[in-house]
């Protein structure tokens, strides 16, 4: 599903009079999980799942064009884990 298919929607859904306050309504909420991340804030939305930055340690990979072994930095990632509700409904 699309950005444009999500924001129709949400405006359908929600009852907002047009698609640009749906739009409005979608990049806010994404901005404010987003942020929220950034900070450091796990995010927890009851029924779907909760987003949590963790941490992932420096490690030996390998070049796969050339077979080269590299070292890959330690890095910061987005992990989802989806909520029994969503589990279920799957």
């Amino acid at each position: 599903m699309t950005k444009a298919e999500l924001v129709k929607n949400l405006k359908e859904q929600a009852g907002f009079a047009t698609l640009a306050q749906a739009e409005a309504a979608y990049d806010s909420l994404f901005t404010i999980i987003g942020a929220a991340l950034k900070n450091g804030d796990a995010v927890s939305i009851t029924g779907f799942g909760g987003f949590k930055v963790v941490d992932r340690k420096a490690r030996k990979g390998r070049n796969p064009r050339t077979g080269k072994e590299i070292q890959i930095p330690a890095s910061k990632a987005v992990k989802f884990t989806p909520g029994k509700a969503l589990k279920e409904s799957l």
